[in-house]
């Protein structure tokens, strides 16, 4: 009994510990589009790499520190030289014109990174 209080207490240790950190990850609020209708696969496996678009436009990826602006091309540059390389995650701002999007995405693909995802809003 006593070694499943022990367990008990370690797993709220742990969680009270790893909740910040992942509350962390979504520090950038933007408002995300719509769509309109949940995909029916999966989400891809591997590493990730996160990227949000900013009400201004501006793109942040995220990392130990973030990057930002010109930033980017080196970030992008070391992912593409793994040997398995992320898949990048873009959170554009509903607000964010289209264009802005493409920009990135562009600078995404002259580094050969082929994987992209865009995330959006559920209806509810």
């Amino acid at each position: 009994m006593t070694n499943l209080i022990d367990l008990g207490f370690t797993l709220l240790i742990i969680f009270m510990i790893a909740t910040p950190l992942i509350q962390q990850e979504q520090a950038i609020h933007v408002n995300l589009p719509v769509e309109s209708h949940r995909p029916a696969g999966e989400a891809g496996q591997g590493r990730h790499l996160p990227g949000y678009l900013d009400r201004q436009g501006r793109p942040v990826f995220l990392g130990q520190p973030p990057r930002h602006g010109a930033e980017l091309g080196p970030l992008l540059e070391e992912a593409a030289r793994k040997s398995k390389p992320p898949v990048i995650n873009i959170s554009a701002d509903g607000a964010v014109p289209y264009q802005r999007v493409i920009t990135l995405v562009d600078e995404v693909k002259k580094h050969n990174l082929a994987k992209v995802s865009f995330h959006t809003q559920s209806p509810n």
